[in-house]
């Protein structure tokens, strides 16, 4: 089955079919927040660093780190996004221990964060448009590491599921001419807004399952498209993600802070047999329990995640 492997410094992700469905954590990237852009231009990471810990302790297993500010003062990301990506890489895995997903769209940044990320990081991404195939598509194979390809090419993003998946296809077999094998492309067959076309759900469930049956690869998406617009959006994600799991995605870039989709894909892995004997479930319905007491829904799992170590600790120490 195919594996595609993610590490930091000491822990290993797999993302496959047979595995526990992969979060990966969106909340480190300041696009659509001011303020966050504003910190990070003056050089403040105080967000930065709750919104790691918050995600890792909410079940992230990969955190996604994206440094695409324009600078009042310089607004040449190619001069200002490499050297943010590095300080970001190097912040955040000094805080956690999951691998990270560089994210950007400025080559010259993707570069800078593989050479500053320990362990083995997702790298976020390569689409079928010739140019970007051509600067991406080296890069992997140099530094080794997966990567996220996205179905759109030098004609824009299709409205037709079709010419989605022949894009995916292209960037797969692109890939192989480099050296670069299929377990190593997590393909995101970009999800649609329902509210904007109705068959949008339908569309990526038909193609994430051509995506695993036809070209054997993993597939993430950014889960919270399938919503936008709309009210409540939050239960349309709930709802969506399961669904897409049982599909055959495999992972997705979220919001793992929400509780209804962390419950939602907590109960997925367990009806797909990817939780042995319940045990994950069991454990987050203990953090369930301490909202129903009162504590948010990061303070509950952060309080968890801390008990879980402690208990694990003392294990060790009397063995």
């Amino acid at each position: 089955m195919t594996r595609t492997v993610l590490e930091s410094k000491s822990k290993t992700v797999v993302i496959g079919f047979d595995e526990p469905f992969c979060v990966i954590g969106e909340r480190i990237n300041p696009t659509g927040r001011k303020k966050l852009a504003a910190e990070l231009e003056a050089g403040n990471f105080s967000t930065v660093e709750k919104d790691a810990l918050e995600q890792v302790a909410c079940g992230a297993m990969v955190l996604d780190v994206n440094a695409g500010v324009v600078y009042n003062s310089n607004p040449n990301p190619n001069e200002t996004e490499p050297p943010l990506m590095t300080s970001m890489i190097r912040l955040v895995q000094g805080l956690v221990d999951v691998p990270l997903c560089i994210d950007s769209s400025v080559p010259a940044a993707l570069e800078a964060g593989l050479a500053a990320a320990e362990g083995r990081p997702l790298l976020n991404s390569v689409t079928g448009e010739e140019e970007r195939l051509e600067m991406v598509l080296p890069l992997v194979k140099k530094y080794n590491v997966p990567v996220v390809a996205i179905s759109n090419d030098d004609t824009g993003i299709s409205m037709d599921p079709d010419v989605r998946f022949a894009v995916a296809k292209k960037i797969v077999e692109r890939a192989a001419d480099h050296g670069i094998p299929a377990h190593d492309i997590v393909v995101d067959p970009l999800v649609m807004p329902i509210g904007a076309l109705a068959t949008a759900g339908q569309q990526v469930f038909a193609l994430v399952r051509r995506l695993r049956d036809e070209l054997g690869v993993n597939t993430t998406c950014g889960a919270s498209n399938i919503s936008f617009g709309l009210p409540n959006r939050h239960g349309i994600n709930a709802a969506f993600l399961p669904m897409a799991i049982g599909a055959g995605m495999t992972s997705a870039i979220m919001n793992p802070v929400r509780q209804v989709e962390m419950e939602a894909i907590r109960a997925a892995n367990m009806l797909m047999n990817h939780d042995a004997n319940g045990g994950e479930w069991i454990r987050f319905s203990k953090v369930l329990e301490a909202v129903e007491g009162g504590m948010s829904f990061a303070e509950a799992s952060a309080a968890q995640a801390t008990a879980a170590s402690g208990r694990r600790g003392g294990r060790r120490a009397r063995a």
